[in-house]
Parts: C-alpha cells; sequence; structure tokens
C-alpha cells in the first residue's frame, strides 16, 4: 500500500479519532460534531489516504465523518434516524441508494481501444495505444459506490437528525466565524510566501503549483484542496462573520463588527473572481434584504441548478456572452472559463450515448480517443462529473437531495402562520445557495457543504412543525350545537351525521417536504 505524504500526515489521519472522541467527552454534542467535520477539513492532509480491501479510502473526508458517526452511535446507543420526513426526500434518498446499482448493470461493458471498422472487417491497431480498455463495471463496484456515498453523505444525515434548532444553526455560524481567524494566519502567510505550509508539514504540495500563482502573486491552499476552495471558506466565515455581527448583543455587536470586517478583507486577498462576486452579491443581501428574499433566492438557485445540465445540453446557457463578459474584467480568466466550457460539452455528447445511468467509474465517462485510448478531457464541475458518472437519474438523486433543504425552507416560509426566519438561519440559506451555484463550474461538494445542508433540512422540518401548531391555535373552533353531529356539520334528516375519521379518512396530510 503505497502511501502519499510522510509519517506526520498518516500520523494525523490516525489520530484525528482521538481527537474526535475527545470533543465528544468535554463539548456538547452539537459543537463536537460541527468541529469533529469542520477541523479535520481544515487541518487534515490532502490526497493522503490509507487503504484497505473491501471499504473505500479513508481520508480527510471519511475518517472525520465515520468517527463522529460511530462515537455518536455508541454514545446514544442507537442508530440516529437518517430518513428525512417528507415523502420528496425519502424518494430522492431510495433513488440516491439505487442509482449505482442501475448504472452498473448498465455499464458491465469494458470500453475497449485500438479497434475500426474498415468495410465489413473489424481491424486491431495497437501500435499507438496508450491504453488498451477501460474495465467493465462489477457488482463489487455496486457494493463499494454504495459505502462511499454513505460515507461522504453521513455529515448530512447526522446534521439532519442533531442539529435542528436555531442555537445549533447559531454554532455552525459561530465555528465558522472561529475557522475564519485560525485561518487568517496561515493564509496570509501563503499570499507573502507563497503556498507552502503543506508541504513543510506533510510533506508535499497538493496540487499543480502553476495553479497557486494569480495576478502577480499567490494565492493561498493551506490544507485544502486548491485555493478555489480557500476563497470559498473565506466567504463562507465572512458570512458568517457579518450574521453574528447583526445578531449580536449591543454590548458585543462592535468586535463582531471589527472580527466581520476582518474576514471580508480576506476575500479579495485569495485573487478568486468567482467568490468576489459571490461576496459582492450576497453580503449587501444578507445586510439590507428580509429573510424571506433570502429564502426565495434559495429556491431559485434550486430551480437552476437542478435545470443546469439539460439548458447546458439543449444550448440555452449563453457561454460565449460569459466568457465575452468575464474577459471584460480578466482575460486569463475568461479564457479558463472557456476551456471548461469545452470540456462539458465534450463529456455532454459522450454522456449523450448513456443519458440516464451514465457511464460509471473507472473515467469511462470521459470521452477518449478510439484508437488511442487517451483523453484530454479535464472536468472541474461537480455536475458534470456526476450526470457523467451516473446520468440523470443520479444527478436528480444527488442534486435533488443537495438542493432540497433550500426548497423546503421557502415552502415552509411562506406558509400563513410562519414563525420568522432568524438572519442566523437564513444567512446559512445564502451561503448554502451560493456553494449549489459553485457546484456547477467547481467540485466544492465538502464535509461541512453537506453539514449545513443537513442542519438546513432539519430546520425546516422543525418549522413546518411549529407552523402547524400555531395554525391549530390560530384556526377558531366552533362549539356544536344540538343540530350538529360530532363533525360540526349539520345532520340530514333521517341520517346520522357523519365522522371522517369511522370512514376512515385521513384528515390531516402529510408534507411533500
Amino acid at each position: 500500500m503505497e502511501i502519499v505524504g510522510n509519517s506526520f500526515a498518516v500520523g494525523a489521519l490516525l489520530a484525528w479519532p482521538g481527537v474526535i472522541i475527545l470533543m465528544f467527552r468535554f463539548l456538547s454534542l452539537e459543537r463536537a460534531l460541527i468541529w469533529s467535520i469542520l477541523g479535520g477539513y481544515m487541518l487534515l492532509p490532502q490526497i493522503t489516504e490509507l487503504n484497505f480491501p473491501g471499504i473505500p479510502p479513508l481520508n480527510k473526508t471519511t475518517i472525520p465523518n465515520v468517527t463522529a458517526f460511530l462515537v455518536i452511535v455508541v454514545m446514544a446507543g442507537r442508530l440516529p434516524g437518517l430518513l428525512p420526513r417528507g415523502l420528496v426526500g425519502r424518494g430522492l434518498l431510495l433513488l440516491l441508494a439505487l442509482s449505482p446499482a442501475m448504472t452498473a448493470l448498465g455499464n458491465l461493458d469494458p470500453v475497449r481501444f485500438g479497434f475500426q471498422t474498415i468495410g465489413g472487417m473489424l481491424v486491431f491497431d495497437g501500435s499507438n495505444l496508450v491504453r488498451s480498455e477501460l474495465p467493465g463495471m462489477r457488482l463489487y463496484d455496486v457494493a463499494s459506490e454504495l459505502v462511499r456515498q454513505a460515507m461522504i453523505l453521513m455529515p448530512f444525515f447526522l446534521a439532519r437528525h442533531y442539529l435542528r434548532s436555531e442555537a445549533a444553526l447559531r454554532e455552525i455560524l459561530r465555528a465558522l466565524v472561529i475557522g475564519g481567524l485560525i485561518y487568517a494566519v496561515p493564509m496570509l502567510i501563503e499570499i507573502r510566501l507563497s503556498p507552502q505550509l503543506h508541504t513543510w508539514v506533510y510533506g508535499f504540495f497538493q496540487h499543480d503549483f502553476s495553479q497557486a500563482m494569480r495576478a502577480g502573486g499567490f494565492r493561498p491552499f493551506v490544507f485544502m484542496p486548491h485555493g478555489l476552495w480557500v476563497a470559498f471558506f473565506a466567504f463562507m466565515t465572512a458570512m458568517a462573520g457579518v450574521a453574528m455581527a447583526m445578531s449580536a448583543a449591543p454590548e458585543k455587536r462592535v468586535n463582531q463588527w471589527v472580527i466581520a470586517l476582518v474576514l471580508i478583507g480576506l476575500i479579495p486577498l485569495t485573487k478568486t473572481l468567482g467568490v468576489i462576486a459571490y461576496a459582492a452579491l450576497l453580503i449587501p443581501a444578507l445586510l439590507f434584504l428580509g429573510a424571506r428574499l433570502h429564502l426565495l433566492f434559495g429556491a431559485a438557485v434550486s430551480l437552476v441548478v437542478l435545470a443546469y445540465p439539460l439548458a447546458r445540453g439543449l444550448g440555452y446557457v449563453p457561454t460565449g456572452w460569459l466568457v465575452r463578459l468575464v474577459e471584460g474584467f480578466n482575460p486569463e480568466r475568461a479564457s479558463s472559463l472557456a476551456f471548461r466550457f469545452d470540456n462539458e460539452f465534450l463529456i455532454l455528447l459522450h454522456t449523450e450515448e448513456r443519458p440516464l445511468l451514465g457511464w460509471g467509474s473507472w473515467g469511462r465517462f470521459r470521452p477518449h480517443d478510439p484508437m488511442t485510448g487517451d483523453s484530454g478531457v479535464i472536468v472541474d464541475g461537480q455536475w458534470i462529473i456526476t450526470i457523467g458518472q451516473f446520468g440523470w437519474l443520479g444527478y436528480i438523486a444527488l442534486f435533488g437531495l443537495l438542493v432540497l433543504p433550500l426548497m423546503a425552507l421557502w415552502w415552509q416560509g411562506r406558509r400563513t402562520h410562519a414563525a420568522p426566519v432568524p438572519v442566523t438561519v437564513s444567512a446559512l440559506v445564502l451561503i448554502y445557495a451560493a456553494n449549489m451555484i459553485d457546484l456547477l463550474p467547481n467540485a466544492t461538494l465538502v464535509p461541512l457543504t453537506l453539514l449545513i445542508g443537513g442542519a438546513l433540512l432539519a430546520y425546516s422540518e422543525e418549522m413546518r412543525a411549529e407552523t402547524d401548531r400555531r395554525t391549530a391555535l390560530a384556526t377558531p373552533r366552533r362549539r356544536p350545537s344540538a343540530l350538529l353531529g360530532a363533525s360540526g356539520a349539520a345532520a340530514a334528516p333521517g341520517r346520522a351525521a357523519i365522522d371522517p375519521a369511522a370512514r376512515g379518512l385521513k384528515v390531516r396530510r402529510r408534507s411533500m417536504l
């Protein structure tokens, strides 16, 4: 088993379960769960992983997720409730579980290279082969993919069960602010000296160093996959800082605003145009627009994300106009964006051959030269990776589950007797919605995103229960007269009034969200 990184990288992975156990021993369950996921994301090494037969790799994503899950199971003595309350959520979860099996069964055939048809003959030419074939999927891959998905999605389900209250969501914001302040110093060091911390601590640089150079200087990587991830993390912490300042007690408000301004100041230093645009749009929206508009924005983002692959395939996304727009600000970024669009188009053409189930794993979703087996296609967006591997069914399952919290909160927020949504919740809605948008150009689906999504879905479920209670209290109850039956309706002469419950009718309908 070849391991990337030095002994300290391996030691950090092996030691993190012990750190998580200590956090659950000395912190509240909510705080320990948040920091188990957030701390691992911030501090553990990239790429380094422990590979054992029969299970997915153990790395900075899976180790914190699985350890937190096991510790909570041991503490509670039972499995936490993993199923969403609404029918839509349960249906999406079932589809997410079935999708890998259906994809595997549709991709049992290997993809072979070097063959061409001349006339009626099949001719093989192996002189220029880079690879001979991509293997077909096996039933083992089904089980492996299911386990991998379960390990990755654990923060979503744990948060949905344990981070249900406004106080728990405030803890997420507080942790983001603290995490942003912790990361501020290493970010400034790498902006000044170039990204070196991962090399100094873990013995290797986690990406292509040329991508660290930007605008005549450097952008920080610290211990995250790429500078894009660090930039988006800076945006998340700045939004959290503003939300905490807006909701702070009067005697703490000045200090909170100072912290928020410090975190906002880190965003332009990351030299990432997309994240700067998110901040320029959403920080003013958080400050000056109401929570209901925040929820509406989240719902609109959900629809855009779900419809994007179809719109992209039909040519309704103005890619040329977007490239020209970015070119007015930064020609280098415009070239990078055009490169992404071109590669996405090639994968979309390839996916048209297997649109429902996709091509599966082993890199089969990338188009390859049929004679050489070579592929120069590079993908960045989570959406194109998902739809290429698992087709439309897999995309709807995963992204439907991801945007469900935004849709559910908007649906509950529009109800007549819904309680006002506090800024601590609506701020996380904006942060999460921005991350959904960012999944189109980038693969920034990280454990912290899933933790926030699960917490927002839980809050929507609690919001529905509270609104039902308020509605019941606000509904006037008329005292039945002697001429009225048990149901409150006048009984027809010669007929007894019929109670709906007596006929087996369901009076209360279950919410779909």
